[in-house]
């Protein structure tokens, strides 16, 4: 009944996973002591593999190296090969957790997990909050405002040139170049993809006529994971993409239009967004799936937020996995945790409130 750790090892390495030294408490503070003292002894060994979402790849590399300093006999691997592939791996048991920025679908959750007990469902923990970003390399130019609707059309290629009226009237004081637009996406499955579409078709179908898709269905240049993304925007000229905003760098960043003004990104105003998101109704118990509201029109909210979940069973075949995946996760959702992924990828640390709620699911895994 029990999946042998040699198995497991052997689909991580396939899947070519970065080894990462790590470790983390099995109690609720999982790392170092904060008030002078000594932090108990780690009694956690083994190794832990996870894979996904590549948009939350340096808050797995802060919390990897938090979890170590206080469970110096664990190993953990986070692969940042996209939402999609970290799924596929977790359903196939390959991994012990998954990152993703978008929750299971139906049918997956129709399906069997390798991983869990029998007749038991895994479920979708929100770990990481962030804002994506609308990226932009124009010379000599640092910001931009755009509507949904102007979004949509550079990235349904609708609106193809730089100067178009549809980007110039939003921004009169900024000098365009008559260039053409170089749209950036993602190449992979991609659950950045998914919550980007999303804001789009829930703010301007009219011109978003593909709905909602985790592998991209129109045109541009496509490019692999966030940081391929990033790349082809910094290295190209006149191109604009979508990317986790901690990746934003040096770049130019559109402001949405959100009611009667224009908000920037922010880590205040993307959490501001989930707080006032409801859940997703009719999911299995324990699993927190958040509604967003893309369409808000409340002053100072970003509405283009990504939240990436990390899916774990509640019930695990094997014993020592159940163990590890529930001190890890328990430390990246802590105060601690939270804290050091924001130093590190710069999101926006979840809120005490949803912290409880996401650690009650967490102490059920077994």
């Amino acid at each position: 009944m029990k999946f042998t750790k040699l198995g497991r090892a052997a689909v991580v390495a396939a899947a070519g996973a970065l080894l990462l030294s790590s470790c983390a408490a099995n109690e609720p503070a999982a790392g170092p002591a904060t008030d002078g003292s000594e932090a108990p002894e780690s009694t956690l060994s083994g190794d832990l593999a996870g894979a996904g979402a590549s948009s939350m790849g340096a808050a797995q590399e802060a919390w990897i190296a938090g979890f170590q300093s206080a469970n110096p006999d664990v190993n953990v691997t986070y692969d940042p090969a996209g939402s999609g592939a970290g799924r596929e791996q977790f359903i196939a048991g390959g991994v012990g957790f998954a990152g993703s920025d978008a929750i299971l679908g139906d049918d997956e959750l129709a399906g069997e997990f390798a991983a869990c007990a029998p007749d038991t469902l895994p479920v979708d923990l929100p770990v990481y909050i962030s804002p994506i970003a609308v990226i932009f390399n124009v010379e000599g130019v640092e910001s931009l405002n755009m509507d949904a609707a102007t979004i949509a059309g550079i990235f349904s290629d609708q609106i193809t040139n730089w100067n178009d009226p549809a980007i110039a009237e939003l921004n009169p004081d900024v000098t365009l170049p008559d260039a053409p637009i170089t749209a950036v996406h993602r190449s992979d499955d991609s659950g950045t993809t998914e919550n980007f579409t999303e804001y789009l078709a829930a703010t301007a179908p009219d011109v978003w006529t593909e709905g909602v898709f985790e592998t991209w269905a129109y045109g541009g240049e496509g490019a692999q994971g966030t940081s391929g993304v990033v790349d082809a925007v910094t290295n190209g000229t006149n191109t604009i993409g979508y990317a986790d905003a901690s990746r934003a760098g040096g770049l130019g960043t559109v402001a949405l239009q959100v009611g009667e003004e224009f908000v920037p990104f922010s880590a205040e105003a993307a959490a501001a967004a989930v707080d006032a998101s409801p859940r997703i109704e009719g999911r299995h118990e324990g699993d927190i799936a958040v509604e967003l509201d893309r369409t808000t029109t409340e002053a100072g909210v970003y509405p283009l937020v990504l939240i990436s979940y990390a899916i774990a069973c509640t019930d695990y075949e094997d014993d020592a996995t159940a163990e590890l995946v529930k001190a890890y996760l328990s430390y990246i959702v802590s105060a601690e945790g939270q804290s050091a992924a924001e130093a590190n990828a710069g999101n926006s640390p979840i809120s005490d409130a949803l912290r409880d709620e996401v650690l009650a699911v967490i102490d059920t895994i077994q």
